[in-house]
């Protein structure tokens, strides 16, 4: 039996009337086993807010198998009889509410795309307690809505973990919802050997004993769960300094081929660049540290993983652009719900397009004249990018048709204003949660427009606009 490695510990009345009849105090209930999200029902959890995860894990590439114990700081938002987290593919052995044993079950979804793991504790209203989970087993192979791999996915060396859109619980008990932010550490047990590579900040240097490393990470600013790693492999690490000495430190598979390798190095070396640039378009960069995972070519997309993108295969400087522009607009700023996901996709391709005018290798009318090229009979119109639906979270319409409509805003409304409004969203929704009319009411008061009618046209109408 492997052994597993446990996470660090993480520190974080009513008066009744004395009258005769008076009703009874009602028992407190379950709390819900969704979060809400009608685009993915079994995905999250209600009655309570996570503060922290303290994750330790115990990978052995050869088997596949992950162990795993983890310890949740939150805070419950009313009285519980239960409460949930979600879990799919793994077992678990043991639970902990305050160090205490509690009572719990498994439950699974035939489809593969839910697991609960019910835990029988009863919580008041507002009070703060540490849930520890010991669990193990070899995490599945789930496809996403675009059939591709996502989660924990194994690979020859190790492990690529890009969990978009609710893909965590295929490797820890969470709330999967974007939602409900939390603060996380790492501490992640490998062959020696073995490079594990997570969020924030490396704590120390890695320790080897007895044919195994100990990799400590920690992010310190509230993420969203779909946005959290822990890839692991056969890592070549680079450094490079941004903006302020900002860290920016690049894990490239030492596997990757020589031409991959190549474009890999030439993409990543614009990144202190690429801050520079962002910066004037958001404001300053939001994190304490950059940088990027490269591995194989083992589920074919990038991912904004917060502080740490993933790149499966090698990146253009394009996809590394859009990458970091999503540190501000998709991580910092994340929406609460998966129908706005076009505030991340619209904006970071529209930052990819400020980009490609920036270094002189395209034009912002061209880009937009691209899309509008599409004919108004083509599928591409039919997904509104507000609501695009969850078969088409990942379509083109998210990414293209909301940076086209971002461009026609700018048209709207003017430069001068247009730039005001990018900047106040990212500054002003910093490590928060937004909605689409979060959004749109921002850029009515920066322009003092009535912009109804445009945002019905180009966010909400399933047709191609008629005037731009």
């Amino acid at each position: 039996m492997r052994r597993s490695v446990l996470a660090s510990t993480v520190a974080l009345a009513g008066i009744l009337p004395l009258v005769a009849a008076t009703p009874a105090v009602a028992a407190p209930a379950p709390g819900s086993t969704s979060g809400g999200d009608p685009y993915f029902p079994a995905a999250g959890n209600g009655g309570y807010d996570v503060r922290h995860y303290g994750l330790g894990l115990a990978y052995e590439p050869g088997t596949g198998r992950l162990d795993g114990t983890a310890v949740i700081t939150l805070t419950a938002t009313t009285d519980l009889s239960s409460f949930s987290l979600d879990l799919r593919g793994l077992a678990v052995a043991k639970v902990l509410v305050d160090g205490r044993k509690a009572a719990f079950t498994q439950t699974s979804a035939a489809d593969g795309r839910g697991g609960e793991l019910v835990v029988q504790a009863r919580l008041a209203a507002r009070s703060t307690h540490r849930v520890t989970v010991v669990y193990g087993g070899v995490p599945g192979r789930p496809t996403d809505i675009g059939g591709e791999l996502y989660g924990w996915v194994s690979t020859p060396d190790g492990a690529l973990v890009a969990n978009e859109p609710e893909g965590a619980s295929t490797w820890f008990p969470v709330n999967d919802v974007p939602g409900d932010k939390a603060t996380y550490d790492f501490v992640i047990s490998v062959p020696a050997g073995k490079t594990a590579v997570a969020n924030g900040e490396l704590v120390g240097r890695p320790v080897t004993a007895h044919g195994r490393t100990v990799w400590t990470w920690h992010a310190k600013d509230p993420m969203a769960s779909y946005l959290a790693t822990a890839s692991i492999g056969d890592f070549e690490l680079t450094t490079q300094t941004g903006p302020r000495g900002l860290p920016i430190n690049d894990f490239v598979d030492r596997d990757l081929a020589g031409d991959e390798r190549a474009t890999a190095q030439a993409s990543l070396a614009q990144e202190p660049e690429m801050v520079a640039f962002l910066e004037t378009v958001y404001g300053r960069y939001p994190f304490t540290s950059f940088g990027s995972i490269v591995d194989d070519d083992s589920v074919g997309y990038a991912l904004e993983t917060q502080t740490k993108p993933v790149y499966s295969g090698a990146p253009d400087a394009s996809t590394v652009l859009h990458e970091l522009a999503h540190q501000w607009v998709g991580d910092s700023v994340t929406p609460a719900r998966w129908a706005d996901i076009w505030l991340n996709e619209g904006l970071a391709t529209f930052s990819e397009w400020l980009w490609a005018e920036h270094t002189g290798t395209g034009r912002l009318q061209e880009s937009f004249d691209a899309v509008m090229a599409t004919p108004a009979d083509d599928e591409f119109w039919q997904v509104a990018p507000a609501d695009p639906g969850a078969a088409d979270l990942f379509a083109d319409a998210t990414y293209n048709r909301g940076a086209a409509a971002l461009y026609a805003l700018r048209g709207e409304i003017g430069e001068q204003a247009f730039g005001t409004l990018l900047r106040r969203w990212a500054t002003e929704h910093r490590y928060g949660t937004v909605t689409t009319a979060d959004f749109t009411a921002l850029a009515e008061r920066v322009s003092h427009r009535d912009l109804d009618d445009f945002f019905r046209t180009w966010l909400y109408t399933p047709a191609k606009p008629t005037t731009w």
